[in-house]
């Protein structure tokens, strides 16, 4: 009886958490040109890096809508400037928490 208590209040517990995963679709572009960029080609990535180059941060444009992404997780989003990607993580109004991202299909 005590381990099904047990086994119930953790489940509770961390249930907030797990409900606050997301898996996001987007793509990635940068802050200064945002939804200007939201399809791959040769073109947009090149512009994408000249801007990231210069400073620009990097964003997620997705469903029409630009979204930022925290401090942790902008080097990660770098990494697949010009891209269409899937993320696993997690979202504060507009700001993305990245936990895992991938090129997605």
């Amino acid at each position: 009886m005590k381990k099904l208590i047990y086994s119930s209040a953790l489940i509770l517990a961390l249930s907030p958490a797990l409900m606050l995963a997301d898996d996001i679709t987007g793509y990635i572009s940068d802050a200064h040109c945002g939804a200007a960029h939201n399809a791959p080609s040769e073109a947009n990535t090149k512009c994408i890096d000249v801007c990231l180059k210069k400073g620009s941060d990097p964003v997620l444009v997705s469903n029409g809508k630009v979204m930022t992404f925290d401090a942790d997780s902008k080097e990660k989003a770098k990494a697949f400037a010009g891209q269409n990607v899937k993320i696993d993580g997690s979202m504060d109004g507009s700001v993305v928490k990245i936990t895992s991202i991938d090129k997605a299909q």
